[in-house]
Formats: structure tokens, C-alpha cells, sequence
């Protein structure tokens, strides 16, 4: 009992004793906060004045001000997407191309350039932006897209979805309907590419006489669609799961069989092609 009693009384007498120490401790703050506190504040409005005027501050921040929303027009100007305004530039997403539609142009033999009046032919238009590309469903690769911003591409007619984009005639299409892309003004045998698994076939002029001479109407032959003709042109292949391109199956000069119905129409320079898929290549007889 003895010993708790002190043991209590020890206890008792230390909160006097801290709070004198706390007092005393107290009392000489005032003057190191102080001191502090003035040591602060003048190295503060030394490094400030020295290096970053106020002046100078609010000049610089409204003059960077003005240089990122002068670089960066697309984020001032209005966007209309069917009439309706909208709150930015359109960006496609995954494998799909925004396309400006344009008028075919073909050439006469004295180099006029004339729209093309074919209204089966494949629609022809210019890449606005495209998306990243598509990522395989199973192994999780990205296919990406082969054409670029600036592009002209040649797509199906009735491929994509139809919008009038900033009062403009646009279409969404997606990276599987180009049928071929070049760079420049106007198709040329030696600007154009055929898209991945598209092969670029030269229709050879059917015949409108038989073996054994009798002459056959053109107007019998008009709605035949030839199904063979000599390669031209071939795509870089199919696309497979891991990322890198099938091996096609003919080369350039090749003479080719393919499907009937088939292949996609398309005139170059005056001559008639046509762009079948790799698929639906029958056979191939090398060239001589």
C-alpha cells in the first residue's frame, strides 16, 4: 500500500511538473516563430522578386495562353455532326475510317480529267482521321489500319454509313471495305494499292465471236462479268491472328481464275480491273 501510494503520488505530482516545462517552453515560442517566420518570408520575396516578377508572371501566362489556343484551332472551332453541334472534332474508334466522298474523275484521250457517270462503280474518297485499329479477339494482337489521314481510298458503294460532317458529305466505313488506296489526284496503275487480301486483275476484252465464227451481239455480253484476267497488282495478304501478313496466293503476271460475281469493278487510266479477295481465287498459272 506503501508502495502504491507513493507510486500515485509520483503520478500525481508530474502533469504540475510538464506543465510548468510547457509554460516555460510556451514562453520562448513567440520569439523563434518570429525570427522564423522573418527568415521566410524575406527569402521568399527575394526568390520571387529575382525570378518571377508578378509582371513578368502574368505576361507569361497569358501569352502561353494564347500560343496553346492559337496551336490548337481544332479546340475553338465549332463541329456540326447532322445538323446538330457537337463538342469536338469527330475521332473514330477501332477499326473505323472517316471518308470525304469525292467525284471519280476519268480522263479522255486528250487528258481531261471527266466524273466518272458509272453509278455501279466503287465510291472514291478521301481518309479524314482513322482509329487505331481492331484488336484480334483471341490473341489480343492490333490490327492496325493501313490507311493514313490524307489518303484517297476506293470502297464499295454501298459499304459505311452516310453523315454530313461540319455541312460536308462524309461516310464511316470500316478498314475491311477499302478495296484499294493510293496518294496523289487521280488513280494510277502505278500510284494504287490494293488493301491487304485485294489482288488487282486486268480484265482481258471478251471475245464477241466463237470458234466457229459466229459472231455474238455485244448487247448478249454487256451484263457478263468476266471472272479471270492477268494479276496486276497484290495486297500485302491477309492479316492472321498474330499480327503478320498470309502469304498470297499469286504474284504479278500471273493469269488467274477467281469466282463468278466475284470481283469489284474499277476503271484505271481508261482500262478496266477488277479487285478480288484472295479467297476467292480459283487458281493461278504462273507466267512464263
Amino acid at each position: 500500500q506503501q508502495h502504491h501510494f507513493h507510486e500515485l503520488r509520483f503520478v500525481g505530482s508530474r502533469p504540475s511538473n510538464n506543465t510548468s516545462n510547457h509554460q516555460s517552453t510556451s514562453s520562448m515560442m513567440p520569439s523563434y516563430t518570429s525570427l522564423f517566420v522573418a527568415a521566410m518570408a524575406a527569402a521568399t520575396t527575394s526568390a520571387f522578386t529575382t525570378n518571377f516578377p508578378s509582371t513578368q508572371i502574368s505576361s507569361s501566362s497569358s501569352s502561353s495562353t494564347a500560343l496553346f489556343m492559337s496551336s490548337t484551332p481544332e479546340l475553338t472551332k465549332q463541329c456540326f455532326l447532322d445538323g446538330k453541334k457537337i463538342r469536338g472534332p469527330i475521332t473514330p474508334l477501332g477499326n473505323f475510317v472517316l471518308v470525304r466522298t469525292k467525284d471519280t474523275l476519268d480522263a479522255t484521250d486528250g487528258g481531261i480529267l471527266l466524273p466518272d457517270q458509272a453509278k455501279d462503280r466503287p465510291t472514291e474518297g478521301e481518309v479524314v482521321a482513322a482509329g487505331p485499329g481492331k484488336l484480334h479477339p483471341h490473341t489480343g494482337v492490333r490490327i492496325t489500319i493501313p490507311v493514313t489521314t490524307g489518303d484517297s481510298v476506293l470502297f464499295g458503294k454501298f459499304d459505311g454509313h452516310d453523315m454530313k460532317y461540319n455541312e460536308e458529305p462524309v461516310t464511316m466505313i470500316r478498314d475491311d471495305d477499302v478495296l484499294l488506296y493510293y496518294k496523289g489526284v487521280r488513280m494510277t496503275l502505278a500510284n494504287v494499292i490494293p488493301c491487304r487480301d485485294y489482288v488487282l486483275v486486268a480484265i482481258e476484252k471478251q471475245k464477241t465471236e466463237t470458234s466457229s465464227g459466229i459472231v455474238v451481239a455485244e448487247t448478249v455480253m454487256k451484263d457478263y462479268n468476266p471472272c479471270e484476267g492477268k494479276v496486276a497488282k497484290v495486297g500485302e495478304g491477309r492479316m492472321t491472328s498474330t499480327g503478320e501478313f498470309s502469304t498470297p496466293p499469286c504474284k504479278e503476271g500471273d493469269f488467274v481464275k477467281f469466282r463468278d460475281y466475284a470481283g469489284n469493278e474499277v476503271k484505271i487510266e481508261g482500262k478496266e480491273y477488277s479487285l478480288v479477295r484472295m479467297v476467292d481465287i480459283l487458281t493461278s498459272i504462273p507466267a512464263p
